[in-house]
């Protein structure tokens, strides 16, 4: 994207950056591997949008001691090395809302696991992303029961929590049902996209027990699995601060974070940034906005309407630059990975006569960011660590 030199455009795309870097797949992947002594037989599962990246960080570390490998991602996510490795399968898949490959994925996992012999070591890669990529329904279920079940989940603003409990009800494989599959030790490592960081919402806890699916923590079968999570918002976020604080920022609190509904989360921001009192410097928020959409939504994601709510209430004689982002580089059923809104931002709409409510009325928070050049566009990151909202806020005018 392209904007004034005198705003703060490079400045939040370079705090931003630092703070997916802090949570890249592949370094948290291989960061973490290195701690453990592996042994010489290894199989190697991993799935999500930042699937890829994390199959490379394990690769790095496995080197020849990797036997074999499935890799599931979202389309259009999988590098070359990883596609030109001869011992991994890779599959790409829909998403947000699953598809047929989703399925064949899916099953392909469900048959994958139970190969591996008892004696060799399995280590479980799962980033955000999952639970659409990878699915395996129940008897009597197909392809159209889950679109229009993730459909209306989406369409009605669910957090991923709620969503993640329902599809566990859907699915052989979730809530804890792939591990009676599992016949040897996992090493499960996690890239956590949920609030709180609870391993059963991440991928829908398909090695993760959920006595709602008949999986109780009292089942033998999770004396062999292992769990960590290696990457977080809390550390993006920290590392975001890091980078401030680099580049001479003074970096402030901010009020809450942005789980909830989308207008709570407007008012929220607004409350913090349009503050009588407010000082100077970096303010950053984590989490993950819902979003209840029309019947027929434009373009856009939850990131890129939370960006264009706030223009209105930015607007004044305080400068103010605000970044909202998905770290995993996706925004919805988009391309693009959010928005950069301003103080300007609203007189800049208006002068091009765009109405700003009507947008976000339809959904279509994209459109109207593209009219203003001010779409924040990454592609795939390699991670997944929820949204990252980023404000740089200058001294009230005189």
């Amino acid at each position: 994207m392209t904007r004034t030199p005198n705003d703060n455009t490079e400045k939040l795309l370079t705090l931003f950056k630092a703070g997916v870097d802090a949570v890249g797949g592949r370094q948290a992947t291989q960061r973490t591997l290195q701690q453990f002594s592996l042994p010489d037989k290894v199989h190697l599962v991993a799935l999500g949008k930042a699937a890829d990246a994390m199959a490379a960080g394990a690769v790095a570390v496995l080197g020849g001691k990797l036997v074999s490998g499935l890799v599931i991602t979202k389309h259009d996510h999988l590098s070359q090395d990883i596609r030109e490795d001869a011992r991994l399968e890779c599959h790409e898949a829909g998403h947000p809302v699953p598809d047929k490959a989703s399925l064949v994925a899916g099953k392909r996992l469900f048959d994958y696991v139970a190969s591996i012999p008892t004696e060799h070591l399995l280590v479980f890669l799962v980033s955000g992303g999952t639970s659409a990529l990878v699915e395996h329904l129940n008897e009597g279920l197909d392809l159209s029961d889950l679109k229009r079940e993730t459909d209306q989940l989406l369409a009605s603003g669910a957090a991923i929590g709620e969503m993640n409990r329902h599809r566990r009800t859907l699915s052989q494989i979730k809530g804890g049902k792939l591990a009676s599959r599992v016949r040897g030790q996992v090493l499960q490592l996690l890239i956590s996209d949920v609030p709180g960081d609870k391993p059963g919402d991440i991928g829908s806890g398909l090695l993760v027990p959920d006595e709602a699916t008949g999986m109780g923590p009292e089942l033998p079968v999770w004396n062999s699995i292992e769990t960590h999570i290696i990457a977080s918002s809390g550390i993006a976020q920290e590392a975001v601060a890091a980078a401030a604080e680099y580049l001479g920022l003074p970096v402030r609190q901010a009020s809450g974070n942005l789980d909830g509904d989308m207008p709570e989360v407007v008012d929220r921001l607004a409350g913090t940034l349009c503050a009588e009192q407010l000082l100077p410097g970096v303010y950053i928020w984590g989490g993950e906005p819902t979003l209840v959409l029309p019947d027929s939504p434009g373009r856009g994601g939850r990131n890129q309407h939370l960006a264009l709510s706030l223009a209105a209430p930015l607007a004044g004689s305080r400068p103010c630059s605000l970044l909202v982002c998905g770290t995993d580089g996706t925004d919805g059923p988009t391309g693009d990975a959010g928005g950069l809104v301003d103080e300007q931002t609203l007189s800049q709409a208006r002068d091009k006569g765009l109405d700003i409510d009507d947008y976000l009325a339809r959904a279509d928070a994209g459109n109207c960011l593209a009219r203003l050049d001010a779409l924040v566009t990454t592609g795939p990151t390699g991670t997944n660590v929820m949204d990252l909202a980023i404000a740089v806020v200058g001294e009230r005018d005189a």
